[in-house]
């Protein structure tokens, strides 16, 4: 019986395959989970190759020579056999690193929300809210729920998902993930202790908060434009910390939300998250 031997470096696939040139898995977390992937019996779960292509890395054949290039983590260590069949609703899988969803049934959606509309699924009084954006995917089954909110005056970025631990982790002020927002503020911002004195950090009524980073990008005719980073969830934070340094906020929108970017999504409208935004922002609350 032929010892089976561990292919050479310079065997794995050529150049023309269609696969990134993304360096190999930077970590095996280890620590997390030492046991490695469960190997489940013939007939259960699913192939490696078959959830990787469902979750959007390419098609099989990709998946199989990102296998063999040793690219792919199931567990917390890097996986060369083909054909190792893992349970997707509790495997953890990784990508060069980056954790993927590999789980049909969750929904990761970006909204820009409009200005005048409330960050709630339905709304008692008849104003428009969240819930209208997304009415039709709640009726076809989805249970969604938004993460964190936005006042009413404040437009811009808002996830929606059915991935309770992530939002739970997301909206923990423990993990530090950072927001930021773009405010138009009466009065010209020219002197840099603004700045410093929202980093050091203000009282306001409800106890001392700060700033992680702050920006004045443009000033005149009475106003400027600045740019808030900062990782707080109180209501009416950033409005409130403007205010109490003497800039009270006259717009407002949120155009991050840790890794993931607005960037020209129109008002009301959704798009759904890319595979790398959603492992990151795995990574960003350790799951």
């Amino acid at each position: 019986m032929k010892k089976k031997t561990t292919p050479k470096p310079a065997s794995i696939a050529p150049a023309s395959v269609l696969i990134s040139n993304a360096k190999p898995a930077r970590r095996q977390n280890v620590e997390s989970q030492s046991e490695g992937p469960k190997k489940l019996p013939w007939g259960e779960g699913e192939r490696l190759q078959k959830v990787l292509a469902k979750a959007g890395v390419g098609s099989r054949r990709v998946a199989e020579d990102m296998i063999a290039a040793g690219r792919i983590e199931v567990d917390g260590e890097i996986v060369r056999e083909q054909g190792l069949r893992i349970d997707p609703q509790n495997a953890v899988v990784r990508v060069d690193g980056v954790r993927i969803v590999v789980r049909d049934e969750q929904v990761y959606l970006a909204l820009n929300k409009p200005k005048g509309w409330q960050s709630t699924m339905s709304d008692e009084m008849g104003r428009p809210c969240v819930g209208d954006i997304v009415a039709e995917r709640v009726a076809a089954g989805q249970r969604l729920f938004h993460v964190g909110r936005l006042d009413a005056d404040t437009e811009g970025l808002l996830l929606l998902t059915n991935d309770g631990d992530l939002a739970h982790r997301l909206m923990h002020p423990s993990f530090e993930v950072p927001k930021t927002y773009l405010a138009t503020v009466n009065g010209e911002i020219k002197d840099r202790n603004v700045g410093k004195r929202l980093k050091d950090g203000v009282q306001l009524e409800d106890g001392p908060a700060s700033v992680d980073r702050f920006q004045v990008l443009e000033v005149g005719e009475g106003k400027s434009l600045v740019k808030v980073v900062l990782h707080e969830g109180r209501k009416h934070i950033v409005r409130r910390l403007l205010a109490a340094v003497g800039f009270p906020v006259t717009a407002l929108v949120r155009t991050h939300l840790g890794p993931v970017a607005l960037g020209d999504q129109r008002p009301g409208t959704l798009r759904a998250l890319g595979r790398d935004e959603i492992g990151k922002l795995y990574e960003a609350v350790s799951l």
